[in-house]
């Protein structure tokens, strides 16, 4: 075998996307793959296992394919699969958008993972599965990788880390404690134990709280559901589909600024251009700011009541926003100065993802009609959760009030920590090696170009990140889009080292695999 080995770290959806960019190189030798991912279903990630299909995802088809030059490879797979299942793809009444419950979609990233593993099998790939964390990696003297799991470890070219952001980060010290849910996922069989009557308190008013409550509502739950966050506010709400072309708003033009401006660009800059874009739409720039500055002037009830409103509205400022921060948040991001970029973190990151990661109308629908009957109620000024006297409950303290519940359900960002705990000692490794550096935001150094990670000298190592062990490096981690253009650029870079830098070859001890295990 003469191309190069890959461990690719990690089979979620960011192995699977890497995975079907890498069978489009056609330039690209055959070599060895290494998959490693304990986990019990391979290619789902936490979020699309077997699941309620009241659990929906937040994007489009179009949005989430995993094949970077066809669009309409997930709504192909869904139209053939309606055919053969005589399923419907379950279209939402209230924009006329598909919006397929997490776990078909769940079942796309494995039927993609597998037909892009049977055609590099075909044409000479050798690939290993190895049912193991990764504990360590560490660069040997003549420049490969030694990947250490629990019962080998395997010498390679270059490694990919597609960790994922792994549970929910435990705010509060809550683990261990009694009807606390950690993880909500899968909603039907983390939820299905809790008595319906109970009181629930939901931390995070993100899309995870939103398939929490609907999950509740799913299974009959009567007692009251509290989604309680420190801003209180809501995922914003889909509109109908709407196709633009942004004009004034591009990668081209941020590139032609930046270079104008000593290689760095500046929020004022990035304000400027998109007022040039929403004003070329017959837009008002001062109705976008007041959308983002004045989320706390309203409820998050009234928020999603009126955003839920304007789904067939002709405005396309939210619409423009929501294009915007996956396709050029990214060539934005590196550029701007490290105030400004802590600046957009702590005042207006939570505010411009809710606006730019919407729930589907149906969704909203089903939680305004909890609110409406006096179930669900959405909170801001959380400050403390801590277990009650006896532990038969837990005191949570929200604006200086502490009022009892029965059950805890943490759906906090898990991207707050920058990293799987799964894979805790595996990053400590690799800064400990010198592989990789921690970004004061989370996640590991790395280059935008490439996806490379970078050593504290600032030099490229071996090692790639894929996903959420680049945020803070990179804006925008977790969309499917975005890490579909990681892996796109990644599989490019393979390529283009093995052809001007091949590695050395691998001797028969360090060659030498055995599979443990495969995916079902």
């Amino acid at each position: 075998m003469t191309g190069i080995s890959i461990s690719v770290v990690g089979a979620g959806a960011s192995a699977v996307s890497f995975l079907a960019a890498l069978d489009k190189r056609d330039d690209l030798d055959p070599g060895e793959l290494f998959i490693y991912d304990p986990s019990r279903y391979l290619w789902r990630g936490r979020a699309y296992q077997p699941d309620d299909d009241c659990v929906r995802v937040n994007s489009v088809p179009t949005d989430m394919s995993v094949v970077a030059d066809d669009p309409h490879h997930l709504m192909n797979w869904l139209q053939a699969r309606e055919i053969m299942l005589e399923k419907s793809v379950l279209t939402d009444e209230l924009s006329g958008s598909v919006f397929i419950p997490r776990a078909v979609y769940g079942d796309y990233l494995e039927q993609s993972a597998r037909q892009a593993l049977m055609s590099l099998g075909r044409r000479g790939w050798r690939v290993t599965f190895v049912r193991e964390l990764v504990s360590e990696i560490r660069q040997l003297p003549d420049g490969r990788l030694a990947v250490q799991s629990a019962d080998q470890t395997q010498v390679v070219d270059y490694a990919i880390l597609a960790t994922g952001a792994g549970t929910p980060t435990d705010v509060y010290g809550l683990a261990g404690a009694e009807n606390f849910i950690a993880d909500p996922y899968p909603v039907a069989h983390k939820l299905f134990e809790l008595d319906d009557d109970s009181s629930v308190a939901v931390i995070g008013t993100g899309l995870t709280a939103v398939d929490v409550a609907l999950g509740l509502r799913a299974k009959g739950h009567r007692g009251p559901i509290r989604l309680l966050s420190r801003s209180g506010s809501l995922p914003g709400v889909r509109q109908r589909a709407v196709t633009l072309e942004m004009r004034h708003f591009t990668t081209e033009a941020l590139t032609e600024l930046r270079q104008s401006s000593m290689g760095q660009l500046h929020i004022a800059d990035v304000i400027d251009l998109m007022s040039k874009e929403l004003a070329h739409w017959g837009e008002d720039p001062t109705e976008l700011l007041k959308e983002i500055t004045g989320v706390r002037d309203e409820s998050g009830i009234s928020r999603l009541r009126r955003h839920l409103s304007l789904v067939d509205d002709t405005s396309v400022a939210l619409r423009l926003i929501q294009q915007a921060v996956p396709e050029v948040g990214p060539d934005i991001w590196p550029y701007l100065s490290s105030d400004e970029q802590e600046l957009m973190l702590s005042s207006h990151y939570r505010i411009i993802m809710s606006l730019c990661c919407p729930m589907p109308p149906t969704s909203a629908s089903l939680l305004l009609e909890l609110a409406d009957n006096g179930q669900l109620s959405v909170e801001p000024g959380l400050q403390d959760i801590r277990p009650g006297a006896g532990g038969s409950h837990f005191d949570v303290t929200v604006d200086g009030r502490v009022e009892s519940t029965d059950v805890v359900v943490s759906a906090v960002n898990a991207r707050v920590r920058g990293y799987s705990l799964g894979a805790a000692d595996l990053t400590d490794s690799l800064v400990q090696h010198g592989l990789a550096l921690r970004h004061r935001h989370g996640g590991l150094v790395t280059d935008r170009a490439d996806s490379r990670a970078r050593r504290p000298d600032g030099s490229p190592s071996r090692l790639y990140t894929l996903g959420d062990p680049a945020s803070g490096s990179l804006f925008f981690t977790f969309g499917v889009q975005s890490l579909v253009d990681r892996a796109v650029d990644i599989a490019r870079d393979l390529a283009i080292r093995s052809r001007t830098a091949p590695p050395e070859r691998l001797g028969p001890q360090a060659s030498a695999a055995t599979i443990q295990g495969a995916p079902a």
